[in-house]
């Protein structure tokens, strides 16, 4: 699958090297100027105003037409906003509430996806896209296992079915907010498989590959001890 997970942060000097490559997947798929769909989380002012930043940072890339999707908390997401689209980009924001509003349309992103459109997420947008979510929470029976300001709202950590676009977990600001540990807790109790934690400024990519300014964790079980996990970095070019 074309999946380019981002673990969130703003800079406009790697806009081509985080999304250039989505761009060109949608491209390719389209055979001409992709139409990318945007689905961003809130309708009121403070949030169509932090939906500008996706449009300044994707119209730094340029070469596709945009149609953002506007979701407003509490709803569904619209399963009518995919039709005709060659990539599909989901934002960030509160996880909790993404997971909410396109849960029901899970199964056709998926679909979608396998048949070959490539899929973006920036954080939240990436959290969702395992095969099990980590949307919040910053406790583990009672203890902290992330800072709480990583919390989205929740006191204890909620790992749920996500897209399944990638297997295990996805976890974002990894570096930036703590939260390399939280997936480490999961997948060491058994709620995900394997998982994988991504820095602000960084992308895994398709094959695995990495490109940004920081790190991708990835936590996989360790068969040797028990509750024990492996944990290796990567970074770009390794």
């Amino acid at each position: 699958m074309d999946v380019h997970l981002v673990g969130g942060g703003w800079d406009d000097a790697l806009a081509p090297t985080l999304y250039g490559g989505f761009v060109e997947a949608a491209a390719r798929r389209a055979g001409a100027t992709p139409r990318l769909l945007l689905v961003v989380m809130g309708t009121d002012a403070e949030s169509l105003d932090y939906h500008e930043r996706y449009l300044h940072t994707l119209g730094l890339v340029g070469g596709h037409e945009l149609v953002v999707e506007r979701v407003a908390d509490g709803t569904p997401f619209d399963h009518g906003a995919l039709d005709g689209i060659d990539g599909l980009f989901v934002g960030g924001g509160p996880t909790p509430e993404y997971h909410a509003a396109l849960a029901g349309a899970y199964p056709r992103i998926r679909s979608l996806v396998s048949a070959g459109m490539p899929y973006a997420g920036f954080s939240a947008g990436a959290a969702i896209a395992g095969s099990h979510a980590v949307i919040g929470g910053w406790r583990l029976d009672g203890v902290p296992v992330c800072p709480e300001d990583s919390n989205e709202g929740l006191d204890a950590v909620a790992v749920v079915d996500g897209i399944g676009l990638v297997p295990g977990a996805v976890d974002v600001h990894a570096a930036q907010r703590g939260n390399v540990s939280r997936v480490v807790a999961v997948v060491a109790a058994g709620l995900a498989p394997s998982g994988v934690a991504i820095d602000e400024g960084t992308r895994l990519g398709p094959d695995g590959v990495i490109v940004g300014a920081g790190h991708v964790w990835h936590v996989n079980r360790d068969a040797s001890a028990t509750g024990g996990v492996l944990v290796r970095v990567g970074a770009a070019g390794q």
